[in-house]
């Protein structure tokens, strides 16, 4: 044991415990602690425990009288200039058809909030045929390449607990029609849980407790990955972030694209109106010139709550998780370096570990911390970062609860309302309630429209018009 250099590492820090079943061990087992011991920069963990755990250093402080709302470009319903959006358009479809934008969409969760024993991204939430996640994307990454004349790029980000499951689900699904050497998986990073005195915490004898590192890994594991290598070799220079959770993203977003590229950004958001002053979104704010989010957990709710002379929400831009993010600037922020670093996050949590016999432990209370990086932290370092305004009837609704707001429910309820929104658009009688919500339940795929525009040219194109009747599907 003492000839092994890691487990002498790990000893000469003060983490030995890591290793203290090693005798009981089984060569297999062995190897597999050795691997995950591997993973673990100790360098970097001693920092977060410093900073972190033991806080010898005290945390950054908002000075909340010198944050304002970031300034974004409103949807010209919202008096935005219509020409404006023609042209980023225009800009954004070039760049499509130049092969330069590639989907990504963080893919690393599990459906156990959902009570579904798979990947969150397998899990079925379309009204009437049940597509998956995974399937509304494909096709919708597919539609975006019929109209760019190409097949684009999609990598997607897994996790060690999902990577084997989803890759198989991709196959056993043929890849939904996408070409394959165009489907890019990686896993996401992990990062290993500690107690309140810093110490590693074991899952079993053998194993570490590791979770992943948080959707701000996501520009870690690009890199790590090679994926910003085969980027750069493929002519991509622009990176469409998405997560797996949202069945409206309209995942390669032509004006979006154009403004982003327009203002020569290096990272862009959209935003939709928030639609309540308690809603549990992040907040796009200026900070020192910079765009920011701040949380909803972390703003005072005096602020939340105040209005504009018009009565609408100050602090009224809400985060969605949507970004375009530069290639090399993705690259910058995973290298690090002096004061280019995604900082992390601390969260207590109850953590499944063992005794000092190695003997399970389920606590009932918080019983050490987990480390987590919010890709939205990447915003202060980002050259001509912008924020774009987008409607959440068309761009957000997430599935994240089992029941009730953000449930599957609730996102089946709003495809149906936007399908609804699209026939009555160009013409057809169509019954719903007083919240758009149609009698009927209907589908329409992503390859026959998946906006407002690419449904009325495809449907007018139409020699013979469908009756619009329940369980009518357009493919």
């Amino acid at each position: 044991m003492e000839n092994e250099p890691l487990i002498a590492a790990f000893q000469a820090v003060g983490q030995g415990q890591v290793f203290a079943h090693w005798a009981t061990l089984s060569g297999t087992e062995r190897a597999g602690l050795l691997a995950q011991a591997a993973e673990i920069d100790l360098t970097e963990l001693a920092r977060l425990n410093d900073t972190l755990v033991v806080r010898t250093s005290a945390p950054a402080v908002v000075d909340w009288s010198k944050l304002a709302p970031a300034p974004c470009v409103p949807l010209p319903a919202a008096g935005g200039e219509a020409g404006t959006w023609a042209e980023a358009e225009a800009l954004g479809m070039a760049a499509l058809r130049q092969g330069r934008v590639a989907a990504f969409t963080v893919a690393g969760g599990q459906g156990t909030r959902l009570g579904f024993p798979g990947p969150k991204g397998t899990f079925p939430v379309s009204p009437l045929k049940q597509k998956t996640l995974f399937q509304i994307f494909a096709e919708k990454i597919k539609a975006a390449g019929l109209r760019a004349g190409r097949p684009l790029h999609w990598f997607i980000m897994t996790s060690h607990a999902n990577h084997e499951e989803t890759e198989h689900f991709f196959v056993t699904n043929k890849y939904f029609g996408l070409d394959v050497s165009r489907v890019h998986f990686f896993r996401q990073g992990r990062m290993p849980a500690v107690d309140f005195n810093g110490k590693l915490l074991l899952e079993t004898p053998a194993t570490l407790a590791l979770s992943p590192d948080g959707h701000g890994g996501s520009l870690r594991a690009l890199h790590r990955s090679g994926a910003l290598d085969l980027m750069q070799a493929e002519g991509i220079d622009t990176i469409s972030y998405f997560q797996v959770d949202n069945p409206l993203v309209r995942c390669l977003d032509a004006a979006f694209i154009g403004f982003h590229l327009r203002a020569r950004s290096e990272m862009s958001s959209k935003m939709v109106r928030k639609a309540y002053a308690e809603e549990k979104v992040g907040h796009f704010c200026q900070q020192a010139g910079q765009v920011v989010v701040i949380e909803y957990s972390d703003m005072p709710l005096a602020m939340q709550r105040e209005l504009e002379i018009d009565g609408t929400l100050r602090f009224g831009a809400g985060s969605i998780a949507i970004h375009l993010i530069d290639r090399e600037f993705a690259r910058r922020m995973a290298a690090g370096g002096p004061g280019v670093a995604l900082p992390f996050h601390r969260a207590e949590k109850k953590i499944a570990t063992i005794d000092a016999q190695g003997q399970p432990v389920q606590p009932s209370k918080a019983n050490g911390v987990k480390f987590e990086l919010f890709v939205f932290d990447a915003l202060p370092f980002a050259r001509n970062s912008i924020v774009i305004e987008t409607a959440r009837a068309d761009d957000f609704s997430p599935v994240k609860n089992a029941e009730g707001l953000d449930s599957p429910q609730s996102s089946r309820a709003d495809q149906l309302r936007q399908y609804a929104r699209w026939l009555q658009s160009v013409g057809v009688v169509m019954a719903t309630d007083p919240t758009g919500l149609p009698q009927l339940s209907i589908e329409i795929s992503p390859l026959f429209g998946d906006d407002a525009t690419s449904f009325a040219e495809r449907w007018r194109a139409l020699p013979v018009k469908p009756a619009i009747v329940d369980g009518l599907y357009l493919a």
